[in-house]
Formats: structure tokens, sequence, C-alpha cells
């Protein structure tokens, strides 16, 4: 079977998805992470009347340079009366700007002595004044549905007078790792076992996208245990992620049980790390199979399931930003898949990359060590110095951009 490169992989994945879930309306205060369902509209326009911007003095700008008599006094907060022509008004940041005032003169460019205020730098007509809706304008969309809320998208909506939102359910996603050699950590390995690093890894980066997993336990390669414990997540959850058992040997049974019990699309990925993929349903609960390498279920989520995830939860999902850098590496031999090597990059203009450690998916302590993750196209030969595409570590994990 020939390799499936990794873009046609994620457009037959992202062309399989369910509705979003249900939507709910939180207060602001508990909608952090979570999806807008509904698009936030503005009621009042932001900000809502001319203010000033700085500490200084309200004025017409042709009474300048003055002296000027000091007329009232305008803190944030109140009402302003309208200004008399000839006069100043000691105004604050934020206040109302007079009926009358035409530009702010600030406190720094001003001499006040026995009452009046004396220009000693003249202001441009206009300045230090905040326009009536010239943040936002009233009825205008602050907010669209799909957008991943942010603490300053919270603040927006407060901005425009909303103490709720309407926002997606959270996806509930069942997490089930396989293998004998595996052992949760906490116990007692033999000497021919592992530590289970998957389950952890798979549901911090669940969470990270503001999803709720719902981790099992970890289950020995027994091929019905599997497939019960398949149609068990199923029955509560909105998505199935897996990990091992999707090649193809003897002791590999999570794609056989899938198949068995739902359907089943396997690939052979183009990539590296992270060859075998399988997506599928069980009980018509969508299911990915990720190889049982740690790097490589790592890459592989971040790259195929992430997405689909996001998508599935209702979310806008932008493309991944691919920075350039150059090449403190080399890669001798031309590879028939494309290639995620985890690297360190510097502080420059132009950061250079150099790999973080061992590349072997089995390697997981490099991937804490990067910052990013450079791309090797296909077929590529790459000499130090050369350009190389990275995508940043801290985008790959988050929920702000995918695939």
């Amino acid at each position: 079977m020939a390799l499936m490169p990794l873009d046609e992989a994620r457009r037959q994945i992202m062309s399989q998805l369910p509705e979003p879930p249900v939507s709910e309306r939180l207060p602001l205060d508990d909608c952090l992470g979570r999806v807008l369902a509904q698009s936030v509209m503005a009621s009042r326009d932001v900000p809502p009347f001319d203010n000033s911007a700085m500490d200084g003095y309200a004025l017409r700008r042709e009474d300048l340079p003055g002296p000027l008599p000091v007329s009232q006094r305008i803190p944030a907060g109140y009402p302003a009366p309208q200004l008399e022509p000839g006069t100043a008004a000691r105004i604050f940041t934020g206040a109302v700007l007079p009926m009358g005032a035409d530009t702010v003169l600030i406190q720094e460019n001003a001499r006040a002595e026995g009452g009046s205020i004396t220009a000693v730098e003249l202001p441009e007509p206009g300045a230090n004044i905040r326009r009536r809706g010239g943040d936002i304008s009233r009825d205008s969309a602050v907010l669209e549905a799909g957008q991943l809320l942010a603490a300053h998208d919270l603040g927006l909506a407060a901005s425009v007078g909303h103490a709720d939102l309407a926002v997606f359910r959270p996806l509930r996603v069942a997490v089930i790792t396989t293998g004998d050699e595996l052992v949760e950590p906490g116990g007692d390995p033999e000497a021919w076992q592992i530590f289970n690093s998957n389950g952890a890894q798979i549901c911090g980066q669940i969470r990270a996208l503001g999803m709720i997993p719902q981790r099992q336990k970890n289950l020995p390669d027994k091929a019905e245990q599997i497939g019960l414990a398949l149609e068990a997540a199923a029955a509560t959850a909105d998505c199935i992620v897996t990990s091992g058992g999707v090649s193809v040997g003897e002791e590999d049974h999570v794609r056989d049980e899938i198949q068995r019990r739902g359907s089943l699309n396997l690939w052979k990925l183009a990539l590296k790390p992270g060859k075998p993929l399988a997506f599928g349903e069980v009980a018509g609960c969508p299911v990915f199979g990720l190889p049982g390498n740690p790097v490589s279920s790592w890459v592989t989520f971040g790259l195929l399931v992430k997405p689909w995830l996001l998508a599935a939860q209702g979310a806008r999902v932008p493309r991944m930003r691919r920075l350039q850098a150059t090449a403190g590496f080399s890669v001798s031999r031309p590879g028939g898949r494309e290639e995620y090597l985890r690297v360190a990059l510097d502080e420059g203009a132009v950061p250079v990359a150099t790999l973080s450690g061992d590349q072997s998916s089995g390697v997981l302590s490099s991937a804490g060590r990067a910052s990013a993750l450079a791309i090797i196209p296909i077929g590529a030969v790459i000499a130090p110095g050369d350009a190389v595409e990275v995508i940043l570590v801290a985008e790959f994990l988050s929920s702000a951009a995918a695939g």
C-alpha cells in the first residue's frame, strides 16, 4: 500500500465531521477556553461617549495659549456640564468630554497659576480625545460564532454589556491506551515493562483544547477486552482516542476490534514519526487509533486529531503558522516521508534550529526540550545553513491553530 500524504489524510478526516455539540449559556467568568456558539453583538458604541484619553484640561483649541480660567472639574464616571467659551475644564482619563470642548491639553503641557492655566506646548486640534464609537460601533459583531474564547475576548464581551454567552458543551474524549508492556505511573514495573506516558500526554493535549478527557484503565493486548472497552467508551464519549495496537503485528488488536464492531479507515502515512493511523467509528462514535510510540502519538495527535476535535467542537480552525528558520543540523539522506524534527530555536531574527536530542519516536525527552518542530519535506536533503520551515511547539499544543 502506498503511503498517504499528510494533507490527504487530513482532508479525508476533516470531511467526516459530526454536528457540533449542544450549546449552553454560561456566565462570562465560566467561558474561558470554550467555543462561542452565537456571535456577540454590540448593544452600544464603545466608547459610548467622547472622552479624555489623558489627565489634563478640556478646552477649545482656538482659545489657546490662554491663560484660561478653570471653570469646572470632571472626574471619570460623572456627567459634564457644557464648557463656557474662553474657559478650561480640569478633566481626568476616561471622563466625559464636555460639550463645547474640542481638544484636551495634557497636564504636563499646562502651567497652572491662580485658578487659570496656560499652554506651554500647543496641542493639535482634537488631540487626546477618544471619540464615541472609535473602537466598536453599536450593532456590530464583536465576536463571531466559532471563536475560541480567550481572556481578552471575555473582556470584549463585557465591554458591550454581555454578562453571559452561548457556548458549545465541551467534547468528551475517551482515552484508551493498550499494551502488555505498560504500567501506570506509581506502579511497580517488571524489568521488561515501561511506564505508560501516552495516557497522560494525550489527556493533557485534550485538556489544552478545553475538552474533557475520559481516561480509561490501560488495557492488555487482548482483543475481547479492547473491543468491550471501545463499546463502553462509545456509549459515553463524543470521540475515542486510542494509542497502540493499530499496526500489522499479531498483538495489534485495536485495528481489528474497531473494524469488527464498527467501521475503519487505516492509513500508512507518509509521516515521520507516526506512520500508522486508524480512523473509524464504533457504535457511531468516531475513533482515532494512534501509534503506540510516545512521540508518534504526540505528533499525530497535534497534526490530525487536534484539528478534527476543534472542528467537531464547533470552532473555526485556522492553519498552523509555518515560520522560517535556519538549519543548525543536517539531513543527509532523502526520505520517503514528511519528517517533523524536534528542535530548539535561538533568538535570532531568523532563528537557528538545532536538534533538541535523540529523534527516535520513543524518546519523549527531546519533545520536552523542543521549542519547535522542523518540517523536512519528502525527498529533501538539508545542510547546515539551509532554510527550513518550523512550527512552534506552543502553537502545536494550543487551541489557537491546527493542521
